[in-house]
């Protein structure tokens, strides 16, 4: 087939590759423009970007493509026979998703209409879920709102945010590859989604790493995986921030304060929260890397008594 392909992060790499060794023909990859980052602002390509390049094809960086004549102009000019939309950031015109022969299909990291929306693998940790998946949608206007073609679940167990991402990242991959020719087929039966089951999964921002004591052990085990590695579940600690990357839940219970550290040994912190414990295990404090309780007690020292905030 041939392939327009629009994406920007990590998470759709894995979807492109897959396309590529296919032998699908990607005539255009349209990725968010690059930008300066890091201390010495230097200009970095998008991971799409880094992809397309090493395998010559040609890339399209418009701030708004619907703002971006030029840009529809080389697409109408190719002809493609499908668009393949994985995280590309931007909200896509009906004239673009009407273009390609059999239209544009996303690949989104939930089962619809389960987390529609920017971050539904944090959200999928974050609510408890035990199973998430992909599902490969047609795009229509609304977010995330069009019919399911095809979808693959997985369940969620005790990984947290990064590992998750990949495993949905690599079935994405595997499930596009799949469907792209049981699309040109005639194969596939689309599914309109049940909006009265739909959910939203909202951008995560830095704050949303802030915990809150009074929750209980398992809300806050969830937040630390959720976040793991951006922008991680933190506090405050003698005015430090205090970053936990793992965490247990001993189901003990415990009368102090939410946040009062009850117990320090090479285990973990204890910490009171929601009228039980939550072990933390693994740690981070300013300046130093994240390591095991047991590790960091070796040269420095946590207080019990002391409420974290």
């Amino acid at each position: 087939m041939k392939v327009v392909f629009m994406g920007t992060p990590d998470f759709a790499v894995p979807v492109l590759d897959a396309i590529i060794k296919a032998g699908h023909e990607v005539g255009y990859v349209i990725t968010q423009p690059d930008k300066a980052k890091n201390r010495g602002k230097k200009v970095l390509f998008t991971p799409v970007k880094e992809l397309a390049v090493a395998n010559d094809i040609q890339v399209l960086q418009p701030d708004k493509i619907k703002e971006s004549p030029e840009t529809m102009e080389l697409l109408k000019a190719y002809e493609p026979d499908i668009a393949v939309v994985v995280a590309y950031g931007q909200i896509i015109q009906k004239e673009l998703l009407d273009l390609p022969k059999y239209g544009c299909v996303n690949v989104h990291a939930s089962l619809l209409p389960k987390l529609r929306g920017a971050s539904p693998i944090h959200h999928a940790i974050l609510q408890g879920e035990e199973e998430t998946g992909v599902t490969i949608m047609q795009m229509a206007e609304g977010l995330d709102t069009g019919d399911m073609l095809t979808k693959v679940s997985l369940p969620i167990g005790d990984m947290n945010c990064e590992a998750l991402h990949d495993r949905l990242a690599a079935l994405g991959a595997e499930l596009l590859v799949e469907t792209l020719p049981m699309i040109a087929a005639g194969e596939v039966v689309p599914v309109p989604q049940d909006d009265e089951k739909s959910s939203y999964a909202g951008l995560i921002s830095k704050k949303d790493g802030v915990i809150d004591f009074q929750k209980t052990p398992e809300e806050i085990e969830r937040q630390i995986r959720a976040f793991d590695p951006w922008p991680g579940a933190y506090c405050t600690y003698k005015g430090e921030t205090m970053k936990l990357w793992k965490a247990e839940c001993p189901d003990k219970p415990c009368d102090s304060a939410p946040g009062t550290i009850v117990n320090v040994s090479d285990a973990g912190i204890d910490i009171c929260c929601g009228g039980r414990l939550l072990r933390a295990t693994e740690i981070q404090m300013p300046g130093k890397k994240r390591v095991e309780v047991k590790a960091f007690l070796r040269g420095n020292t946590i207080e019990k008594d002391i409420v974290l905030e």
